[in-house]
């Protein structure tokens, strides 16, 4: 199976998201969070430096809830600037539409 390379929207998304983990474990070691989340170390420390910038959905559940964080939190927190360039992409397109 061939990945296809990730989107800067999708890199930038993946930066939102180890940064919103970091800031939610706070002082808790890595070590902990992870273990008690299921996941490796190694794993987390990738997924909060940005390098596996599309983790699989079970890892995000389990290490948001070790850090009390709700998913809609953490979706609504990762996707502001998408939604943001979504709408604005969205209005370009109706507006050039309407002008032909």
């Amino acid at each position: 199976m061939v990945r296809l390379p990730l989107t800067p929207a999708e890199v930038e998304r993946g930066q939102r998201l180890g940064a919103l983990l970091r800031r939610a474990r706070g002082e808790r070691s890595m070590l902990l969070t992870a273990l008690d989340a299921g996941v490796s170390p190694e794993t987390l420390r990738k997924i909060e430096s940005g390098r596996i910038a599309t983790p699989a959905f079970p890892t995000i559940a389990a290490i948001a809830d070790v850090l009390g964080l709700s998913l809609d939190a953490v979706w609504s927190e990762i996707n502001k600037s998408d939604d943001d360039a979504e709408f604005t992409r969205a209005d370009h397109t109706v507006a050039e539409r309407l002008a032909s």
